[in-house]
């Protein structure tokens, strides 16, 4: 069952449209994201959501009630919503008790007191009960931001840059600690960030924005080996693409091989009923590109940037193109050292080319120019 639904949304300010025909639906006990770089309009759609902004077209609906149409809003104090501010929004002169139990001033003492001290159990906050934000870590607070939005069990959880002012490595495990607590409270949330490891880490569904529009609204996994176009290729994980020719619906040839693919591989357009000899852009991934001793295809290092237990090769091609590849760390090899690789992608995704045609350096040695 839909427990959030936006249909056509749109926003302008002044001649600025900033969301524009926008639908989205998260289901009743699911984690929903917008992710998107400054200014796609994930932010604003949340204000909607929460009433602090009136809508110009569409709807919004909350439980299957309306609660935003142009011209009418009901009051964001009346919609069941919780919300998590980026700087959490903690009153200094109130213990971490009283943040977590200000909403639930209208509940009689004792079932306020059960569900506060139940809330700081979950939270993980059991033992600083007494202090006060100033006191706490920036872990802490957000937890403690956490807990009061959760406080009135909210038919809606509003995450806005929850992470941002947390350094790298609590960013990473609070976001994983979030999720476990908000599933825990059975609550629908929505995310807005611009950081994909934050929306994976958290979200069930994300939807990638663009300008104001939702390019694709789908699972992280696919997110990243399905996207739908080459904004969402390019803005979520890494990769490059190379030129490719398309040789039958299920295969087509690169510089590094043949790729082998379970479902149609797109063309360009007009070369649909072609099947054969179009041109394309194919997607490769850095852990589509394998590095192998055995290997008799080699590339040359160009760059590298250790990451611990895995190392990010920039390697190019005997026609000057660059991949990448995510290898082992243990495997240090230095700048300008060949190694072998070979191919091993499970989804080929391929867009009409952006470039001019080019000779395309087959595995031979061969050159084919790459038709349109």
């Amino acid at each position: 069952m839909a427990q959030l639904e936006i249909s056509a949304l749109s926003l302008a300010y002044g001649e600025h449209p900033v969301v524009k025909g926008l639908d989205l639906r998260v289901d009743s006990g699911q984690i929903g994201c917008l992710l998107g770089p400054s200014g796609c309009g994930k932010t604003t759609v949340l204000r909607c959501i929460a009433g602090f902004e009136a809508v110009q077209a569409g709807e919004i609906r909350l439980d299957g009630m309306v609660i935003s149409r142009p011209g009418w809003a009901q009051a964001p104090e009346a919609r069941r919503i919780g919300m998590v501010f980026q700087d959490y929004a903690l009153f200094p002169h109130l213990t971490v008790t009283d943040n977590v139990a200000f909403g639930l001033r209208d509940l009689p003492a004792g079932e306020q007191a059960a569900r506060t001290k139940a809330l700081l159990g979950t939270v993980g906050l059991a033992s600083q009960e007494r202090k006060y934000p100033h006191e706490l870590s920036g872990g802490q607070q957000q937890r403690v931001a956490l807990a009061r939005a959760l406080a009135r069990q909210p038919a809606l959880l509003l995450l806005d840059e929850p992470f941002s002012n947390l350094d790298v490595e609590l960013r990473e495990r609070l976001s994983y600690e979030v999720r476990d607590i908000i599933k825990e409270a059975g609550t629908t949330a929505i995310l807005v960030t611009h950081d994909q490891h934050e929306a994976f880490a958290v979200a069930d569904e994300v939807g990638i924005m663009d300008e104001g529009v939702i390019q694709q609204w789908d699972s992280p996994y696919n997110l990243y080996h399905r996207p739908a176009n080459r904004f969402v290729a390019d803005f979520i994980g890494q990769g490059v693409f190379l030129p490719g020719t398309v040789l039958s619906d299920h295969q087509v040839e690169v510089e590094l091989g043949t790729l082998n693919s379970i479902v149609p591989v797109a063309c360009g357009p007009g070369c649909a009923a072609c099947g054969k000899t179009c041109r394309v852009d194919v997607l490769l991934r850095p852990d589509d590109v394998v590095h192998d001793d055995r290997s008799t295809l080699t590339a040359e290092v160009t760059h590298k940037a250790f990451r611990g237990a895995d190392i990010l090769y920039t390697l190019r091609l005997a026609s000057g193109a660059r991949i990448l590849s995510l290898v082992p760390s243990h495997h240090n090899h230095a700048l300008g050292e060949r190694i072998g690789i070979r191919l091993d992608v499970d989804h080929v995704v391929t867009f009409p080319p952006t470039t001019p045609p080019a000779a395309l350096v087959l595995p031979d040695g061969a050159r084919a120019v790459l038709p349109h």
